[in-house]
């Protein structure tokens, strides 16, 4: 066996050989060269280490020549051009494949923060587009020709919609209870409550932004109760800022008390200290499920002094931090040299902007806005949906099962296993880290997977597995779609779905529940190019 793999390495093409061949040549053409001969040195030297690796793993002086013929020729069908030439393309379809890619959400999380929350409405999307086409008033009063200010652009609709004297946007809220912090505190004391000392996301600790904002924390109260007096008790002559944070991704329950924001903002009134409130998610609706949810409104109107919170959680926006308050205290944080560093692109404010202007409607904001609009989705709604999709899946599906009963194949790709599909009844939950114990009532298509070898030989967990793992791996031009397995099955919740998203879902689970292959990824679908 060792003379035939080294007649192997020697039939291995040059890197110049399959470059001019007539498959590398159509792609050549659309892209960088030197990517493209990159892939086929990639190409080459994978199978040249799988003909070493073959090597290695013979076992000489034994009697399975039936294994190592196996071997040689499963080898022998990975050297020859056209088997390189197309490892090669997939290599270099990969490389060039952009990183961040739309997926299709059917894990029944809404804003889903691994998934890049919310999505914008048409209007926030138009403003973006044509702020990044083309020069913009970014910082620029057309009225008089001089130099303006980013903050204009958005202060006039935060004020408006919230009640505020003033407002000013940064890139999240992180940066804005930092850059609140450094600005009204720094050197100084904050008092928060031991109940309130939270973690958001996998980095943002209350203690970590107080201590990097150069702020003394104190805190006060026990984890589960916090009074008044133990506010009014920490107060010394050093107290720059009384600080109360929203628990938004989890709940305290049973035994407890906390202080409300209109009793802090008396106690700071009389004490003359200014009150902070960071709301982190940024409530801006009148929405049912938001009653567990205190609203942006609320902190302004019971007189929290500088309000903080998301733009792109229960708001529906873009990434970004919005402060609102009091104008001293705003004004003081524009002026501070970190707002500088943590300022808003010109493509954030034309989409918040966008975002902005339809909550001057409130229904028409609940509509366009796709958070609000998935939000708010009764079951019937979502029912209605789950059986769009199990009509449009169905119809596909049933030629693949009548397929595998035959015994065929269909685009040369062997159907691993019958799949059943069925409508069940969901809880979607908002994500975001916000509204922890909320459940909206969904439904989600389930799909289970029976028969077939791959059931046969590690059961249908196995197939169902696979299947969630395709449809993540999808290549272009189908779009991947992110679900999620439990109970042995597959659940495409249809919570944050579109019904224009519908024949996507369809499509990409279509192929990937036919795939079989030793690398799906690489698999193109039927009729594609």
């Amino acid at each position: 066996m060792r003379e035939e793999l080294q007649a192997l390495l020697r039939a291995l093409p040059s890197v110049e050989e399959l470059a001019q061949s007539a498959q590398m040549a159509s792609v050549m053409g659309s892209h960088p060269r030197t990517l493209a001969v990159e892939a086929i040195r990639t190409a080459v030297a994978e199978v040249r280490r799988a003909i070493l690796d073959a090597g290695i793993r013979a076992p000489w002086g034994s009697d399975s020549t039936e294994h190592a013929e196996a071997t040689l020729a499963a080898l022998r069908s990975l050297v020859t051009p056209d088997a390189l030439a197309t490892r090669a393309c997939n290599h270099l379809e990969s490389v060039t494949r952009p990183n961040l890619r739309r997926v299709l959400n059917a894990t029944g999380v809404v804003v889903h923060t691994n998934l890049g929350r919310s999505i914008l409405a048409p209007q926030a999307i138009e403003r973006a587009m044509e702020a990044a086409a083309g020069y913009s008033t970014l910082e620029y009063r057309l009225s008089t020709g001089a130099r303006g200010s980013r903050h204009e652009h958005v202060e006039g609709l935060l004020t408006e919609l919230t009640g505020a004297e003033a407002a000013m946007v940064v890139n999240n809220n992180a940066a804005a209870v930092l850059l609140m912090l450094a600005a009204l505190a720094h050197g100084h004391e904050v008092i928060v409550s031991r109940g309130q000392l939270v973690e958001i996301g996998g980095s943002f600790r209350i203690p970590d932004i107080m201590r990097v904002s150069g702020a003394k924390l104190v805190e006060v109260g026990t984890t589960n109760k916090t009074r008044l007096s133990d506010y009014e008790a920490a107060i010394s002559p050093d107290t720059a800022l009384l600080l109360r944070v929203h628990s938004s991704n989890f709940k305290i329950v049973g035994f407890t008390e906390e202080v409300g924001v209109t009793d802090l903002v008396s106690l700071g009134a009389a004490r003359g200290i200014p009150v902070a409130d960071d709301l982190g998610s940024g409530a801006l609706a009148s929405l049912d499920v938001f009653d567990q949810e205190p609203s942006v409104q609320e902190s302004v109107s019971a007189g929290a002094d500088v309000v903080t919170f998301s733009g792109d959680k229960l708001l529906g926006g873009p990434q970004a931090g919005i402060v609102v308050g009091r104008a001293p205290w705003i004004e003081a944080m524009k002026r501070h040299p970190l707002a500088r560093a943590v300022r808003v692109d010109k493509m954030t404010l034309a989409a918040l902007e966008g975002t902005l202007r339809l909550y001057r409607d409130p229904e028409r904001a609940v509509h366009d806005i796709p958070t609000l609009r998935y939000l708010s989705r009764g079951p019937a709604e979502t029912r209605g949906l789950a059986e769009e999709l199990v009509e449009r899946l169905g119809n596909r599906l049933e030629e693949k099962v009548a397929a595998a009963d035959a015994g065929r194949t269909e685009g040369g790709l062997e159907t691993e296993a019958k799949v059943t599909l069925s409508v069940e009844v969901t809880g979607a939950k908002a994500g975001g880290g916000a509204l922890p114990l909320l459940e909206v009532p969904s439904h989600a298509v389930v799909l289970r997977c029976t028969g077939g070898r791959a059931a046969q030989t590690a059961g249908p967990e196995w197939s169902v597995v696979e299947v969630e793992r395709r449809l993540r791996l999808a290549p272009p031009p189908l779009t991947p779609v992110v679900a999620r397995v439990g109970r042995d099955a597959l659940f495409l919740d249809v919570a944050a779905l579109g019904q224009d998203e519908l024949d996507l879902v369809a499509e990409t689970v279509f192929w990937a529940v036919r795939v079989h292959g030793e690398d799906d990824a690489n698999a193109r679908p039927e009729g594609r190019s």
